[in-house]
């Protein structure tokens, strides 16, 4: 199926807030659903910046780029942000979006190894053009370590005994195989979820370093934002909206009085204000269930 950008319009109008000109950033490209509607609403003036580390996002990103001199695609993670806009001689910016979903895609084309649904090659590499396969990190990895991993990233209770089936199988070839792997091997599957859903996401987000690149991006993407401008970011599931909810909260919280003695006055270190917590509505998940996790968290850059 093609890609269908979730929470789209509430996204691209949290991030403008009103504005329709200035420098913004879009982390996470995709196949340009949010980055599109963006430029649609922005004058001539002003530009817009994404980053994907996707080949296949990158060729679509090419084609718009052709069309739109007000658009730049960067083959970097946001998690380079600072650093990548630096050397484009750009400071600050207007706004900074990001949505942290994995695009239909990805999913949908078994050669990318993504998913358990269509058997295929097993990748489940971000970018394909570097870096070790799903397959042969899980022959790398130690079974204490994988245990860990699907227990950390998957929440999955099962991982020890899952993590020693796959182990214990040697090489594994295709999604199939481990989706098999991790089928035989779980006592107990919740119900309307496939055992392996959570052994797969735990993999995919280990291999693609996907909760360190957040925890990266996030400061960074308020280091570069003027004061009043946006952040917005899409969060999948619990571990990626744990982690903004917690970095929003940390940033727009007034730190505690820890001096003894005489009440001290305290410096406001603030730089966020929360603005809202977005949820897709009944109409879009009805048209696309992939839209029913989401979360849009957005904050607002204080002086």
């Amino acid at each position: 199926m093609s890609h269908i950008s979730v929470l789209l319009h509430e996204t691209v109008d949290a991030l403008l807030a009103g504005r329709s000109t200035g420098i913004y950033i879009d982390g996470t490209f995709g196949r340009g659903g949010h980055t599109r509607l963006l430029l649609s609403k922005l004058d001539e003036n002003s530009h817009v910046y994404a980053f994907d580390k996707d080949p296949q996002a990158l060729e679509t990103a090419a084609v718009l780029a052709a069309e739109d001199p007000r658009f730049t695609i960067i083959h970097a993670s946001f998690a380079d942000m600072q650093q990548e806009m630096a050397a484009r001689g750009i400071e600050t910016v207007d706004g900074v979006m990001a949505d942290l979903g994995v695009s239909s895609p990805q999913l949908d084309q078994a050669e990318r190894g993504f998913s358990f649904m269509k058997d295929g090659p097993l990748d489940m590499r971000m970018d394909n053009s570097q870096g070790p396969t799903a397959a042969q990190w899980l022959v790398d990895i130690a079974e204490e370590d994988l245990a860990n991993i699907i227990f950390k990233y998957g929440e999955e209770r099962y991982s020890r005994r899952i993590a020693k089936a796959i182990k214990n199988a040697g090489y594994i070839e295709t999604t199939g195989q481990l989706a098999e792997i991790v089928k035989v091997a779980h006592p107990k599957w919740e119900k309307n979820k496939h055992a392996a859903t959570r052994t797969f996401q735990a993999i995919r987000i280990a291999i693609n370093k996907e909760l360190d690149d957040i925890e990266a991006f996030l400061p960074q993407a308020v280091n570069v934002l003027k004061p009043e401008a946006i952040l917005a970011v899409i969060s999948f599931h619990s571990l990626e909206d744990r982690l903004i909810k917690q970095f929003i909260q940390k940033e727009s919280t007034l730190a505690e009085d820890t001096g003894w003695g005489m009440p001290q006055e305290r410096e406001d270190t603030r730089r966020l204000k929360k603005i809202a917590r977005v949820r897709a509505s009944d109409e879009e998940v009805k048209a696309n269930p992939r839209s029913r996790s989401a979360w849009l968290r957005v904050a607002e850059r204080l002086a």
